[in-house]
């Protein structure tokens, strides 16, 4: 499994990827991404936005076929070594995240507002802010 940074031509394989796994977003494909690849098929990726005030990672997925191999891991790894910066997230499975070194962020950037129409659907109560401070 081979891990890389995305390039312009990856961008409808990632859409579609994170449609299917409900994760896309406005934007989905316009921002720096890395994928899991194999055999010419985007087991993973996730997505790095860049706010006027903070680095916000995005729609880490990996499809259902190839879960269980750390790949979701390996990706947040490696969007973080080339980000540079703190890096935020808001997300439903805060234990995912914990054990990739973030921890709950006191507030939101303010650059991090969602589009209400984006959280449709998403239990507000579930939904967890973090961070992971440059080392």
């Amino acid at each position: 499994m081979r891990i890389r940074k995305a390039r312009s031509e990856d961008a409808p394989r990632i859409a579609a990827l994170a449609a299917s796994l409900g994760l896309d977003y406005p934007g989905t494909g316009s921002d720096p991404a890395w994928i899991a690849e194999e055999g010419g098929r985007i087991a993973g990726s996730v997505s790095l936005m860049t706010h006027p005030d903070s680095l916000e990672l995005v729609a880490l997925g990996v499809d259902p076929d190839f879960r269980g191999r750390g790949l979701g891991r390996r990706l947040v790894r490696t969007l973080l070594k080339a980000a540079g910066g703190d890096v935020h997230l808001a997300t439903i499975i805060p234990e995912f995240f914990s054990g990739c070194g973030f921890v709950r962020a006191a507030a939101a950037p303010a650059g991090m507002a969602k589009d209400p129409s984006w959280c449709e659907g998403c239990d507000r109560k579930r939904c967890t802010v973090m961070v992971r401070k440059v080392q």
